[in-house]
């Protein structure tokens, strides 16, 4: 893979209306196979952004983190939504579950807590690390790994984001 198929960009984001612009934003761009791989701590917004996706995308009605049932799946007008949650899940157990029936199929699939199946995932994603600030305000930072993911975060960049060139 190309330096050119991989970019990360970090935003900074005010409020939850800012996040949720962000995710209809990403959810408009999303197709059959899309995938977002979200991270980070305990209450940073993981499922806040889910659910804006979920609503972008046409998903009626409550979505709640899968923590329990490990994978929701919704019917949207735009396109089916696949949530995961594999906080709870080993391994040896997620790679039991056809995870690649969801990323292969005709929906999005966000997975939280994804770093910890990282090898099962597949090569092509969109990583998405929330950091809570204090306040509304989270810190994310966004890794597009091939195509279309990293063109996506260099627009993201070009709207105004802030580049960590750490």
């Amino acid at each position: 893979m190309s330096t050119s198929d991989r970019h990360e960009t970090v935003i900074t984001v005010k409020s939850e209306q800012e996040t949720i612009a962000l995710a209809a934003w990403i959810a408009e761009r999303s197709q059959p196979g899309t995938v977002l791989a979200l991270d980070g701590d305990l209450g940073a917004g993981k499922t806040r952004f889910s659910q804006a996706f979920a609503a972008a995308i046409g998903v009626a009605g409550v979505v709640n983190s899968p923590t329990f049932t490990i994978i929701k799946e919704y019917e949207g007008t735009k396109l089916p939504f696949y949530h995961m949650d594999v906080y709870r899940v080993s391994m040896p157990e997620a790679d039991e579950l056809g995870l690649d029936d969801y990323f292969f199929g005709e929906g999005v699939t966000i997975v939280e807590w994804a770093s910890l199946i990282e090898p099962l995932l597949p090569p092509h994603r969109l990583e998405l690390y929330i950091e809570h600030c204090g306040g509304e305000e989270r810190r994310m930072t966004w890794t597009g790994i091939g195509q279309p993911y990293a063109a996506w975060c260099r627009q993201l960049e070009q709207m105004g984001a802030i580049t960590d060139e750490s």
